[in-house]
């Protein structure tokens, strides 16, 4: 089950992709968990529900992500922040004053595990490298779609993360991303490269 929690989500229209994800987690059972492109925290707050039953309250998990920054418009990605509820606009303009692409927005929506989760502001060629990603277990690459942005993502993340760790990246299907690209060259580095399904490769370190 993937609950979108009235929010927006990339998967609400793929829900057959975010069930694929789910599935690759309970196999994997990871304890740390790195989402790199948290966005408005559905993916994040279900990731976070299935890592607390599956080990008992015992999991972290770290997010990635500009939140509120600009985004350079090579990355390809729009975020679509219209609220065309005007209960949820009420909600999210007057009562938690907080958009719900926010960094208090998505802390605040993942509140409930705020002992689990460790959030970080910024772009990920900043913030990676001064993670400890040698304890983390599964990663999904969401963040910046460009070329360049997921090479340099999966370089940092291949050479630091330990082996046997699993890396799934997103939009692999997406013609003028970078993601087939950069995803492709890693293929005499690391130990496999699985396409999952149309959008979703899975890269076992």
């Amino acid at each position: 089950m993937f609950r979108l929690y009235g929010r927006k989500s990339s998967f609400k229209k793929d829900p057959a992709s975010a069930i694929t994800l789910i599935n690759e987690v309970k196999k994997k059972k990871p304890s740390v968990f790195l989402e790199v492109g948290v966005y408005q925290g559905v993916t994040s707050r279900n990731i976070c529900e299935l890592l607390n039953k599956i080990n008992l309250g015992n999991f972290q998990y770290i997010g990635v992500d500009i939140f509120d920054l600009q985004l350079d418009k090579e990355e390809f990605t729009t975020k679509h922040n219209y609220i065309s509820n005007p209960f949820k606009w009420i909600y999210f303009n007057f009562i938690t004053k907080n958009k719900p692409d926010s960094f208090l927005g998505v802390k605040s929506f993942l509140s409930k595990f705020e002992k689990n989760i460790e959030l970080h502001r910024g772009f990920s060629d900043n913030i990676l490298p001064i993670l400890d990603l040698n304890k983390v277990d599964f990663c999904f690459l969401d963040g910046g779609h460009s070329y360049e942005t997921v090479k340099n993502d999966l370089t940092i993340l291949v050479a630091k993360m330990k082996k046997k760790s699993v890396i799934i990246c997103d939009d692999y299907d997406q013609v003028g991303y970078g993601v087939k690209k950069a995803v492709d060259e890693l293929s005499n580095t690391v130990t496999s490269i699985e396409s999952l399904n149309k959008r979703l490769v899975k890269i076992t370190v």
